[in-house]
This record gives structure tokens, C-alpha cells and sequence, in this order.
């Protein structure tokens, strides 16, 4: 089957895979839009690791306010370069990682980023709730092992389950759409501003 060149532009917008990528991928799924995606994603995974220490020095700022007018976000999240950076589904990114941070407050993007004091605290709280519970010192270690795990969870945005798809977490999301876009993606800085809430 042959692919025309708009059904390659269309592609290429759409993933901002490279051209040469989009055709192979339209050939390889007979034309069909949504297969082509998804042979660029499966190929894509592999590169994913092997773009992880490029430099990410364009990007787009994705922002959130909630329907009420209470809640706000702006997160940084950086690519290679401004052609993916333009491209829609960097900017979906943007946005689904925006209301992400709207919507469950991360503390910060990974647990080596926790404050110490923070850290020691968590542990310390959940040691004396594995004592209370009458738990041998050997095996309490293991629940604080545990909890803390959970606790990464609520608190580091890579390690969040994302809230349109609980069976991925953030940085699923984002190795997803390297794989799709073929450039290492990166979280910057982000703020949530809540009205009223002090800081």
C-alpha cells in the first residue's frame, strides 16, 4: 500500500515522531493511523533508555486551574527540542501531568528528593505503629519497608498512579511518550498554589 506524504505529515504531528519513522510505521500497519501509534510506542521503548541523558533544554510550561477557581498549577516539563516541545501530544503531557499535581499535592518528583527530617519522621511513626501492633523488631523493619513504599506513592510524583489510569504511574506516562516521541523528557520545576493555603 502506498503512504502519501499528508498521511506522514498528519502522523508526524501527531506523535512528533521522525518522518522516515511515521512511514515506516504506516507501512508496517497497512495505513492505519492508530496502529502506526502504537508500532512508534512499542519501538519507541527502547529508545526511552537509551535518551535518558540527553539534554533537555526546550520544553513547554503546562497549566492547570481547577473548574473552582481554587486550585492552580504550572509545572516545567522539558524535552530536546522545540519541534517535540510544539508537538500536541508533549503538550497533552503537560497538561494530564498539571492536573495531576492539582489533584494530589506531590510533596516532590522522587523519594531522594524527601527532606531527611521528613524521611526520619515517616520511618519514626511507622516503627512505633509496628511495635504498638506487637510486631518483633525484624519484621516491623520490613512494614516500615513497606509503608514507606505506599508513603512514596502519595508523595513523589514519578511514583504516583496517574489519576486517568491508575494502572500506570507518572513515570510510566512520561517513558511512554519517549518511546512515542523519541527525546528524552524530564520534569522541572512545578508549583500548586491552593487559595487560602499557606505555604
Amino acid at each position: 500500500m502506498a503512504i502519501s506524504a499528508q498521511q506522514v505529515k498528519e502522523l508526524r504531528e501527531k506523535t512528533g515522531a521522525g518522518m522516515m519513522d511515521c512511514k515506516k510505521a504506516l507501512e508496517a500497519s497497512g495505513g492505519d493511523t492508530e496502529k502506526a501509534m502504537a508500532w512508534l510506542r512499542e519501538k519507541g521503548l527502547a529508545k526511552a533508555q537509551k535518551r535518558a541523558g540527553k539534554t533537555t533544554a526546550e520544553g513547554w510550561i503546562g497549566s492547570y486551574i481547577h473548574s473552582n477557581g481554587k486550585i492552580g498549577v504550572m509545572v516545567e516539563i522539558k524535552c530536546e527540542t522545540d519541534f517535540v516541545a510544539k508537538s500536541e501530544r508533549f503538550q497533552e503531557l503537560a497538561k494530564d501531568i498539571a492536573m495531576q499535581i492539582a489533584a494530589t499535592n506531590p510533596l516532590c518528583l522522587t523519594p531522594e528528593e524527601i527532606p531527611q527530617d521528613i524521611l526520619a519522621k515517616e520511618k519514626e511513626i511507622y516503627l512505633n505503629q509496628a511495635k504498638e501492633e506487637g510486631k518483633p523488631e525484624h519484621i516491623a523493619e520490613k512494614i516500615v519497608e513497606g509503608r514507606l513504599k505506599k508513603y512514596y506513592k502519595e508523595v513523589c510524583l514519578l511514583e504516583q498512579p496517574f489519576i486517568k489510569d491508575d494502572s500506570k504511574t507518572i513515570a510510566d506516562l512520561i517513558n511512554e511518550t519517549v518511546a512515542v516521541l523519541g527525546e528524552n523528557i524530564q520534569i522541572g520545576r512545578f508549583v500548586r498554589l491552593a487559595l487560602g493555603e499557606e505555604k
